[in-house]
């Protein structure tokens, strides 16, 4: 948990309503959470639609693990100099990702992971998921997949529905690699067939 002096929150709320600005233009349509207008029952009622419009027979239903606390900071950096070209920024949020934490009056820096409580974190974890999981689940369902497919994302929570059982299980191998290339992994993962069985895609 961290809790931002109050000369912090104001730029930090600054930088926030620069940043949506740009990114609500490039996060995909199945990403939801810390977003305008895209609340928990926005999300319920895409996967509803999704489910029962689709040829759904398989759910991945999984989450990320720590998913702030395991924020890779060189990564974060990286994805963010996509599209953030003013140094000032990328220098500030970088402050605001060491920081550090104060444990019984000793400070110590962290390595890894953006404070939650702050009020940039939802955003740079939007922006961390939007390059290691949406923008590579939406290429793999293109490149990969020849049946239904369908993704609901809430910040570190995932719904990914299939036509295909060969397919669910290959997602979740590689989507399992994919995480651990950037210090993340699934911290559950529940699958069923969608009916009156169910089956594990484990």
């Amino acid at each position: 948990m961290g809790v931002a002096a109050l000369e912090d929150k104001i730029v930090q709320q600054a930088v926030l309503w620069v940043l949506q600005s740009i990114y609500e233009q490039d996060f995909l349509g199945f990403s939801y959470g810390y977003r305008p207008g895209r609340k928990p029952h926005d999300a319920l009622d895409a996967l509803s639609v999704a489910i029962t419009s689709k040829k759904v027979n398989w759910i991945l239903d999984a989450d990320v693990e720590g998913c702030f606390d395991s924020i890779d900071h060189s990564w974060l950096v990286k994805f963010l100099e996509h599209r953030i070209g003013d140094r000032r920024i990328l220098r500030l949020i970088q402050k605001w990702l060491r920081a550090g934490v104060i444990e019984e009056g000793k400070w110590s820096k962290t390595e890894k992971g953006s404070p939650q409580g702050s009020v940039i974190s939802p955003l740079l974890s939007n922006v961390f998921l939007h390059y290691v999981f949406d923008l590579w689940i939406e290429w793999w369902r293109r490149t990969h997949c020849r049946r239904d497919v369908v993704v609901v994302r809430f910040v570190d929570d995932f719904v990914i529905g299939f036509e295909s059982h060969s397919e669910a299980v290959a997602c979740l191998e590689e989507l399992r690699d994919r995480f651990a290339k950037f210090g993340l992994k699934l911290s559950s993962v529940n699958s069923s067939l969608n009916s009156s069985q169910t089956r594990s895609l484990l």
